[in-house]
C-alpha cells in the first residue's frame, strides 16, 4: 500500500506510472461484459453461452475463463487490446446452482422482466434503510408500496381527544390486565423499532400479527389474551362512538401504547408520585398482508436485556464480550437511539414493574413489584448483599444477605452490569439516592415516551 503521508490518496504507487494498468488491484483481472457502460443482459448471455475453465490471474488468484470464446472484452486502458470473457466462482453459481439457474434463465429469456426486476431491486438496495415511504421527499416517490417499507393503511377515522383518552385508560385498568402485562405488551410492540433501517415500532401493532405474535420473548399465549382484551375494549368504544354519530375511533396500536402509559401512571401514583405520561393518538393497525413475514422471522430476537431475555446462555464466553448478554443490551439500546442514562432508567423501571421475561423474579429487586420505585438501584448497590454464580454459564446469579445467608434476589448478568461497569454504576448511584425518587419517575416517563414514539414519523418532530 501507499506510505502513511499519502493520506486520502492511497491509490498512488511508485510502480511505473502509478495509474491505469500500473495500479494495484484485488488480484482479479477480468470484466463481465463486452459493453460495460451499457445496461443489458450481456452478462447472462456470456454466462450461459460458453464453457468455463479455471485459470490463475497475474496476481495468483483463481478465476474462470471462457475457453471457447473469442476475445471480445475491451481492455480497460488500451483501446487496441481485447480479452476473453472471465468470471468469478460466485458468477458461475448462477449457472450451476439449480435454484439460481432457474431464475437466471428466466431473465435471459425475458429481458424486459429482467429490467423491471433490476429496477425494483436497485430501488430497494438504495432505499431500504430509509424506512416507511412517509420519510421520502421529492417528485419521484413511487406510488407503489413495498413490504420492506412496513406500509400502513391510511387513517380513515377521527382522532380521540383528552376525554376519550382518559375514559379508555380507566377501561384498560379495569380490564383485569395487570400492570406488568400492560407494560410488557407496550414494550414488546414499541421496542421492535430499529433506527438502522427505521423499521418496526408500535405503529401498525404488528406485534399482534404473525410472526411477531409467535416470538418467544413476546409471551405468545399471554399476548393472545391481552390482544383479545384490547380488541374487546376497541369494539365497545368504537361502537359507542358510532352510535353517537361520532367519527372518532381507536386502533389496537394506540390502545397497546395507551395501556402501557396508563400502567406507568398507576405505578407512579402507587409510589407516591403523580405524573402524566404523554400520549399522542394517531396510530393505525397493519393487516397481515402488510407484514414482511420472512423478514420478521429472521429478526426474532434471541436477546433483549430490557426484558431480561437471553435464549442461549451456553454461548457466553467472558473472554469475548461479543457473546455476553450485556453486549446485546448495548446493541439493542443503540438501535433504540437511547443514551446511557435513558437505558439505565428504563432498565430500573421495567424491573420493578415486573416487565421481565416469563414474569420471573430475575432483576426484580423489590418487595413491591408493579410500583414505580427506585428499589432496583437501591437493592442492586446494597453492599449487604453477596452475589454468587447460580449456573454453569455465569448468566444467572443469586444475592444472599451477608449476615444471615438468606437468599434475597435473583439476577442476570444484565442486572449486575449496572453495579459493575463504572459508567453505568455512576448513573445507577444517582437513581439510588434517597432524594432521587421523583427524578427517577420523571426520567423514566420521558424515556418511555421516547420509545413509544420512535416510529411516529407522522409527527413533525420525528422527521429525521
Amino acid at each position: 500500500s501507499s506510505p502513511i503521508e499519502k493520506q486520502g490518496l492511497g491509490w498512488k504507487f511508485d510502480y511505473r506510472t502509478g495509474k491505469g494498468a500500473d495500479t494495484f488491484t484485488s488480484g482479479f483481472e477480468l470484466a463481465w461484459s463486452p459493453t460495460p457502460t451499457k445496461f443489458g443482459i450481456q452478462y447472462l448471455h456470456l454466462l450461459f453461452n460458453y464453457e468455463w475453465e479455471i485459470e490463475t490471474s497475474p496476481a495468483g488468484k483463481a478465476q474462470w475463463v471462457a475457453k471457447d470464446a473469442p476475445e471480445i472484452i475491451p481492455d480497460a486502458h488500451d483501446p487496441n487490446k481485447k480479452h476473453k470473457p472471465r468470471m468469478l466462482t460466485a458468477d458461475l453459481a448462477l449457472r450451476y446452482d439449480e435454484k439460481y439457474a432457474q431464475i437466471a434463465k428466466k431473465f435471459l429469456k425475458n429481458p424486459e422482466e429482467f429490467e423491471k426486476a433490476f429496477a425494483k431491486a436497485w430501488f430497494k438496495l438504495t432505499h431500504r434503510d430509509m424506512g416507511p415511504k412517509i420519510l421520502y421527499a421529492g417528485a419521484y416517490v413511487p406510488e407503489e408500496d413495498f413490504l420492506w417499507q412496513d406500509p400502513l393503511p391510511m387513517r380513515d377515522f377521527e382522532l380521540i381527544g383528552e376525554n376519550e383518552i382518559e375514559e379508555l385508560k380507566k377501561k384498560i385498568l379495569a380490564s383485569g390486565l395487570s400492570i406488568r402485562q400492560l407494560i410488557y405488551t407496550a414494550w414488546s410492540s414499541a421496542s421492535t423499532y430499529r433506527h438502522s433501517d427505521r423499521r418496526g415500532g408500535a405503529n401498525g401493532a404488528r406485534v399482534r400479527l404473525y410472526p411477531m405474535n409467535e416470538w418467544e420473548v413476546n409471551h405468545p399465549e399471554d399476548l393472545k389474551k391481552i390482544v383479545n382484551a384490547y380488541e374487546k375494549i376497541q369494539k365497545e368504544f368504537n361502537q359507542e362512538q358510532e352510535n353517537k354519530g361520532s367519527g372518532k375511533r381507536v386502533s389496537i396500536a394506540d390502545l397497546i401504547v395507551l395501556g402501557g402509559c396508563a400502567a406507568v401512571e398507576k405505578a407512579a401514583k402507587d409510589a407516591g408520585v403523580d405524573v402524566k405520561v404523554p400520549f399522542t393518538a394517531g396510530r393505525v393497525d397493519a393487516t397481515q398482508e402488510q407484514v414482511e413475514v420472512e423478514f420478521y422471522k429472521r429478526i426474532e430476537p434471541f436477546a433483549d436485556g430490557f426484558r431480561n431475555y437471553f435464549k442461549y446462555p451456553e454461548t457466553i464466553n467472558e473472554e469475548d464480550i461479543y457473546t455476553t448478554a450485556e453486549y446485546f443490551l448495548i446493541d439493542k439500546a443503540h438501535l433504540l437511539t437511547l443514551s446511557v442514562p435513558e437505558m439505565v432508567v428504563l432498565i430500573g423501571g421495567l424491573r420493578v414493574l415486573g416487565a421481565v421475561y416469563r414474569y420471573e423474579r430475575y432483576g426484580v429487586f423489590t418487595n413491591e413489584p408493579e410500583i414505580l420505585t427506585n428499589d432496583f438501584f437501591v437493592n442492586l448497590l446494597d453492599m449487604n448483599t453477596e452475589w454468587r454464580q447460580a449456573d454453569e454459564y455465569r448468566y444467572t446469579f443469586e444475592g444472599y444477605d451477608r449476615k444471615t445467608g438468606k437468599l434475597k434476589w435473583k439476577a442476570t448478568r444484565v442486572d449486575l452490569i449496572f453495579g459493575h461497569h463504572d459508567e453505568l454504576r455512576a448513573v445507577a448511584e444517582v437513581y439510588a439516592s434517597d432524594d432521587a425518587k421523583e427524578k427517577f419517575v420523571k426520567d423514566f416517563v420521558k424515556a418511555w415516551d421516547k420509545i413509544m414514539n420512535l416510529d411516529r414519523f407522522d409527527l413533525k418532530e420525528n422527521h429525521r
